[in-house]
């Protein structure tokens, strides 16, 4: 039994710790509370919480092999995720913040569509499989005398965890609603756009240079032991 409730806090915390860390999706959902409204905001996090538990089943379930596709192709992968930031960030500078405010008032909002927004968006930066290994390193969630419903139970709270989380972001960044007026909405998505576009070009430069190190390093090893056997 106490096993069984030491997995549930680990998977708990962990939900709440891969979700913590404000990158794009966290900036999206604090655009979309303000800009759609609450629950718009929350059910794009269900989506990456969504997200969040596969890249855990993932890495429980093949740990060994996720690393290596990952340190395999590490640097493109950056650069892919980087270019969906850029994309998303095209899309808030020409998103019309009253525009936005019209859709809400007309309740048109459609919850499984945010879902897939939130969803998409985190599952487009699969390096967070990396934090996600060291979160189960530190709470021992993967641990040999476990069966298949502790993790059962584990997966379960750390998408409880993750929706948690979500859901007292929204609540707070609802709150403040009132000090929002459109002008002010606009120029959040501006900076949050600014703001993604600086992450990206930074992820692009670092995933093209680190390759084309990468690239180099393999063409010397390869250079050596053709000599070598030479």
């Amino acid at each position: 039994m106490e096993s069984f409730g030491q997995i549930i806090l680990s998977g708990f915390l962990i939900g709440v710790l891969v979700s913590a860390p404000m990158g794009p999706v966290g900036m999206l959902i604090i655009q979309r509370t303000l800009n759609k409204g609450r629950w718009a905001a929350f059910f794009t996090g269900v989506g990456a919480a969504l997200s969040d538990v596969f890249y855990c089943l993932l890495t429980g379930l093949g740990l060994a092999f996720i690393t290596d596709f990952i340190e395999a192709h590490e640097f493109l992968l950056q650069i892919f995720g980087s270019v969906v930031l850029i994309g998303f960030a095209f899309y808030l500078f020409q998103k019309n913040p009253a525009r936005a405010l019209r859709k809400r008032t007309e309740n048109k909002t459609t919850f499984f569509k945010d879902i897939g927004t939130g969803f998409l968006f985190t599952f487009s930066n699969p390096l967070i499989l990396f934090f996600i290994i060291g979160l189960f390193g530190r709470f021992n969630f993967l641990m040999p005398e476990y069966q298949y419903y502790h993790y059962s139970a584990g997966y379960c709270a750390i998408f409880v965890g993750a929706l948690v989380w979500w859901y007292l972001i929204t609540f707070s960044i609802n709150k403040i609603r009132a000090h929002f007026n459109v002008r002010s909405m606009w120029l959040l998505n501006r900076i949050i756009g600014t703001i993604l576009i600086v992450m990206a070009v930074v992820g692009i430069y670092k995933g093209i240079s680190g390759y084309i190190k990468k690239s180099d390093s393999n063409e010397q090893i390869t250079t050596h032991t053709l000599h070598q056997g030479a």
